[in-house]
């Protein structure tokens, strides 16, 4: 690692410490609520070092204590963590010459705040290079990743110790604002993020995550006319 990629680095290790007040309380909350669905330590902590999502990881864990099937529960999972694949499509331009190996661990460590985080200081400074640009994201990632499977196993060892009822759900969407708002720049980014919530709110009653992955849609669509009209106006 040259010395400015490893400023970088460190650049994006300061982008990923702001997160920890929500990691770490949420991360608790997994483990507490995986040791109630019946999960066993070792089935608790496999589902949470290898989907490092907490949104679908509590859509699963809800769907076991319902007793769903295992394929609908996989389902509602990937419906969930659909975005991810958005989000690696998005990076594509900015990390697609890397070499294998780091895309693949890009890949592993790809969640909202190492995406949000990394592409808003891609556009913010597009001379970097590509091993720069993997170095900020790697940066980013290396306080989240291991936080949270440390909180998850905390949780889970404590168990009933720590209340379920922690008031904690308002973080979650908290952080997501946080996340994109500053990045809503245009009229066509403030179509989509429109569209999202109206249709996210009628689709709320929807099973599975359907809801939002429906409206998730919808807004890409609707952004995407958008900003294909203003084209067309601008070049008539």
């Amino acid at each position: 690692m040259t010395p400015q990629s490893r400023k970088i680095y460190l650049k994006g290790l300061l982008g990923g410490l702001p997160f920890m007040p929500v990691l770490i309380p949420f991360g608790l909350l997994f483990g507490v609520l995986a040791m109630d669905a019946g999960l066993a330590l070792g089935q608790a902590m496999g589902m949470t070092m290898l989907v490092i999502a907490g949104a679908s990881q509590f859509t699963a864990l809800q769907m076991m204590v319902d007793n769903a099937s295992f394929w609908l529960i996989v389902a509602a999972a990937l419906a969930v963590n659909l975005r991810m694949a958005m989000y690696s499509a998005a990076l594509v331009p900015y990390l697609g010459a890397a070499p294998l190996w780091q895309r693949v661990l890009v890949a592993y460590a790809n969640f909202d705040q190492t995406y949000a985080v990394s592409v808003a200081a891609y556009d913010a400074n597009p001379n970097w290079t590509v091993s720069e640009r993997i170095a900020f994201f790697f940066g980013v990632a290396t306080p989240i990743v291991p936080v949270w499977i440390a909180a998850s196993l905390v949780g889970a060892l404590i168990g009933q110790a720590i209340p379920v009822n922690t008031g904690m759900d308002f973080a979650l969407p908290i952080t997501f604002i946080a996340l994109f708002a500053p990045m809503l720049k245009t009229i066509p980014h403030l179509v989509a993020a429109a569209v999202s919530i109206v249709f996210g709110l009628l689709f709320a009653t929807l099973p599975s995550g359907l809801g939002l992955l429906a409206a998730g849609a919808l807004a890409m669509f609707a952004g995407a006319v958008t900003e294909t009209m203003m084209l067309r106006r601008g070049k008539s």
